[in-house]
């Protein structure tokens, strides 16, 4: 067998070992002699590299993105409509047999079976990240993350790293296929336990875990992380003549894809039987799943049914109740946050909820332990606040029961806790030394929604502080390369791009400015309307409480802690050594003055289809609008998206107006 020959024999033995272990979970080789022969095959390739092929298992992984570029989909990725109980699963199957003229009677009831029946396929829903994968003549050529629908973004190499991603399938055809990356569950937890070992922030669930991952420039990080993938959906080349989805997804098994598995129902209560059969089964999996699709299985009645302007009318997203579990409360933790305030966490027997293991729960205040009657040892049910974050939702008293005993100094620096009047949280006034509060302002102000300079974890922080290189936000934008490269897990690349980023963050927006300075109970909606108020930083300093409390959308304490914030000399201090240190501060609202939704307030609820939720406010903000996160009597509109919360039932209480997202869009565009 001469090299050329023994290459294709290596490639061909490892591909079919690959989709054995990664597709079948069935492998045909231990992993040394997997190990075996991918090193001779690496072997033989450096002796040939004109052999080197772009779908060889040793090319999983590319060279390093400086950033990821934008690509329109051929064919656009449509959201899914939500169906949260079985009532409105059956009403959803009404509407499409009468728009396929498949109803008995005229009298239809959703309580009977008075259906002709239109078959229906039905498979777990995968909460990961969405992609699609486009093959020509059978190799693996481009992935794309799902974006906004219509233009994603190129992810390839990153793509190619994941070994249930075929680089080249078992035919030689054309097809584009769909499908969900995701972390398995035991590969998560495993992960977070490195990221503590390496004191780095941990993921808060699989699907962030996977979406962090699966975004990184380096694919080589990406490889690191046991990531995987089903594809739930295939656009064929018409020549295969595949007439139902379930067709299809046996198409794509058969071409190497991993699917997940489906049923075929008969009709919507054959669809139910199967989503309560899930609903408990899904807890023995080794990936998070939140729910149900259900199509219709025929692709000639989903070309009859068509889309609305987001969503197929012919599938349905079923969504799992949030998961609750009961643990007991072991003890409380009493944390410091940026402001001083002391926030209580319950700490609790680990339990496994909603696919990762939970052994700490948010009980927001002192207010929040007294109202669900909190005690040590208690029994507590814990469910997630959406989806994301644990939280205490209500207890039952045991033998063992003792009650909270509430921290009377700082569990930081040791200062006596104060208690403002007309305040139910306790605060730690030792603002200038306690540790925890400095390390707080700090990550607030490089945060996302503040001057956004990516790269400062905690640990990170926290180096910087202890080290006593920074005291303030000031003295991050006088470190220095030497003084970066003292700190744990930072090499020459990594403090390169830290001081990279901080120039980067010296261009800001006002409004983003204003809320990083970590004004007591100013966030980002309240940092708005100063900018679109106040045109520049030294008119905001000079600002006189009356005026500030006249401003709709401030009111009297956060005027008062404004002005108290701008009286303060060391505050006054840092805003000079930022504006000396090169910080330009521009601002929007100065710059377009076309307020016409000035004094309007707008509330966003459920996920938009061509912008995120963010994207959505700047843009109303911009013409002047409000943002606010609740509705109340003051809200104007309530526009409402996919899977709305609560928010969208209060609206209607109020005799709100509710918009759609089109309707936003042509207010946006002034129509």
């Amino acid at each position: 067998m001469d090299i050329q020959d023994r290459i294709e024999y290596l490639r061909k033995t490892l591909e079919i070992n690959s989709y054995k272990y990664y597709v079948e979970d069935n492998p045909e080789l231990e992993d040394w002699e997997y190990d075996k022969l991918f090193r001779e095959l690496k072997d033989l390739e450096a002796q040939r590299p004109d052999l080197i092929t772009p779908d060889s298992p040793t090319q999983r992984v590319g060279g390093i993105s400086e950033k990821f570029n934008q690509v329109p989909h051929k064919i656009r990725l449509y959201s899914l409509d939500n169906s949260n109980n079985y009532d409105e699963l059956r009403q959803w199957y009404q509407r499409v047999l009468k728009d396929v003229g498949e109803t008995k009677s005229n009298q239809l009831s959703l309580l009977s079976n008075n259906y002709s029946d239109i078959e229906l396929a039905s498979e777990l829903k995968i909460d990961g990240l969405a992609v699609s994968l486009t093959y020509e003549k059978g190799r693996f050529v481009q992935g794309l993350t799902r974006g906004d629908g219509i233009i994603g973004e190129d992810i390839t190499n990153n793509l190619k790293t994941i070994k249930a991603i075929p680089l080249k399938l078992f035919e030689n055809v054309d097809i584009e296929v769909r499908g969900e990356i995701y972390m398995p569950v035991d590969s998560f937890n495993k992960l977070n336990e490195l990221q503590i070992k390496n004191n780095q922030k941990t993921f808060a669930n699989p699907r962030n875990a996977a979406a962090g991952s699966i975004r990184q420039l380096d694919p080589a990080v990406t490889s690191s992380r046991d990531l995987s993938i089903f594809v739930y959906t295939a656009i064929l080349d018409k020549s295969e003549k595949i007439l139902t989805h379930t067709d299809a997804m046996a198409r794509c098994k058969q071409l190497g894809f991993k699917v997940n598995n489906y049923r075929i129902c008969k009709n919507i209560y054959e669809a139910i039987s199967f989503c309560m059969e899930m609903e408990e089964y899904r807890k023995t999996l080794n990936y998070a799943t939140d729910g149900v699709v259900i199509k219709v299985n025929s692709f000639a009645k989903q070309n009859e049914l068509g889309f609305t302007s987001r969503a197929p009318k012919w599938a349905t997203a079923f969504k799992f109740p949030p998961e609750e579990v009961w643990s007991e409360l072991t003890d409380v933790e009493f944390s410091v946050g940026r402001t001083g305030v002391i926030t209580p966490v319950a700490v609790v027997k680990p339990v496994s909820l909603s696919g990762s293991i939970v052994s700490r729960a948010s009980m927001y205040n002192y207010d929040e332990i007294s109202r669900l009657d909190i005690a040590l040892h208690d029994e507590v049910l814990i469910k997630k606040a959406a989806e994301i974050i644990p939280k205490v939702v209500r207890s039952r008293k045991t033998a063992n029961s003792s009650p909270i005993t509430l921290p009377e100094y700082c569990p930081c620096c040791g200062e006596k806790l104060i208690k403002p009047e007309g305040e139910v949280a306790q605060y730690c006034p030792n603002k200038s030394n306690c540790k925890a509060q400095i390390m707080g302002r700090l990550e607030y102000f490089v945060s996302k929604q503040a001057m956004d300079i990516d790269g400062f974890g905690e640990s990170i922080i926290e180096q910087l502080v202890d080290k006593k290189y920074v005291y303030n936000p000031s003295d991050l934008y006088k470190l220095t390369y030497d003084q970066l490269l003292t700190l744990n897990l930072i090499k020459e690349k990594s403090a390169t791009n830290l001081l990279n980023a901080i120039e980067n963050s010296k261009n800001v927006i006002f409004s983003k400015f204003i809320n990083a300075l970590g004004i007591k109970l100013v966030g980002k909606e309240s940092s708005d309307i100063l900018a679109q108020n106040y045109p520049d930083i030294e008119k905001l300093k000079s600002a006189q409480y009356d005026d500030l409390a006249q401003i709709d959308g401030i009111g009297d304490k956060m005027a008062k802690n404004i002005a108290e914030f701008f009286k303060d000399k060391s505050n006054l201090d840092m805003i000079d050594e930022l504006l000396k240190s090169g910080v330009k501060i521009r601002n929007k609202y100065s710059q377009n003055q076309n307020l016409r939704l000035k004094g309007q307030s707008f509330v966003i609820t459920g996920t938009l289809d061509t912008m995120s939720r963010d994207e959505a406010q700047n843009k109303l903000k911009e013409l002047g609008a409000k943002t606010p996160n609740s509705v109340s009597k003051n809200t104007n509109f309530v526009v409402v998206g996919e899977n709305p919360g609560s928010k969208a039932t209060k609206a209607k209480e109020l005799g709100i107006t509710i918009l759609n997202e089109e309707e936003l869009i042509n207010i946006l565009k002034g129509e």
